[in-house]
């Protein structure tokens, strides 16, 4: 159970840790020169968007996790953000056997869809982790709590708000093998999250029936995962792009995260009548 719900965050994202991470440069962002920002379209999902996961492992309902499109109170550099807070407990016998209470917040920039600032508190059975990233994507850079300075990729994602840039991307003309990557700072490392698309399918949930895109992450063997098929995530086929089932065989059992709840979405949901 240790770290489940961090992992269904992860899934909830579909983009897991590749083998290729790299440790980044330290630099003093007052050294750095400031260069342009970004702006992309994003017709995926606007502020009072809920969507709500139940999150099994084997059969049983091990937790839940939410994530909602907030206004934010503060501007960077004139420019307006989302806030978006993720959070995670465990649910039933696995809440009396090992409770999980786990919160994230990024703060995202609403015209180029990338974070100045990353929040993550998590606590699941006594084992706690805080983090408190500060992006600075003007410089190229970033700031954590403990005042460590980065060099970063243009536009470098944090873990919550990769979930929300990849909704951005454009797959109307994809075609089956077709790889994605998104550069991410996990944990103090770098790494190019993969996923790779395999196709369409329609996928029944509680909810009904949903036209779904269909990818598989790149991920790395032998820690948690058997081999690179072991997860699959299936994704609305429409234009909110929202990662609605994901499936992954683990070392030691199986994860199921399907979708329970949505609200307020921006277009209608791709769901057969």
């Amino acid at each position: 159970m240790k770290k489940l719900i961090t992992l269904s965050v992860m899934l909830v994202a579909g983009l897991l840790v590749s083998a290729q991470a790299t440790k980044p440069e330290k630099v003093s962002l007052d050294t750095l020169p400031s260069k342009e920002l970004r702006s992309i379209e994003n017709t995926a999902f606007d502020v009072g968007e809920k969507l709500t996961y139940r999150i099994h492992y084997g059969f049983v309902d091990a937790g839940e996790a939410v994530l909602e499109v907030k206004p934010s109170k503060w501007n960077f550099s004139g420019r307006e953000a989302y806030h978006v807070v993720g959070t995670g407990r465990s649910l039933g016998a696995f809440d009396w056997v090992f409770k999980v209470r786990d919160r994230y917040e990024t703060y995202i920039d609403k015209e180029g869809i990338f974070p100045y600032r990353f929040i993550r508190d998590v606590n699941e059975g006594g084992y706690e982790i805080y983090q408190d990233y500060q992006f600075h994507p003007e410089k190229r850079a970033m700031k954590t709590h403990e005042e460590e300075e980065f060099a970063t990729p243009d536009f470098i994602q944090d873990l919550l708000s990769s979930f929300y840039y990849a909704r951005t991307l454009d797959f109307s003309n994809v075609k089956e093998g077709d790889m994605f990557e998104i550069t991410t700072f996990v944990d103090g490392e770098v790494f190019p999250l993969r996923v790779k698309f395999v196709g369409k399918e329609n996928i029944k949930l509680r909810k009904g029936t949903f036209r779904c895109m269909k990818f598989v992450p790149v991920i790395q063997e032998g820690r948690i995962w058997k081999s690179e098929d072991d997860m699959h995530v299936w994704i609305t086929d429409d234009a909110n792009k929202i990662p609605i089932l994901v499936k992954s065989e683990i070392l030691f059992g199986s994860i199921k995260m399907q979708v329970v709840e949505y609200d307020n979405l921006k277009n209608p949901i791709a769901k057969i009548k």
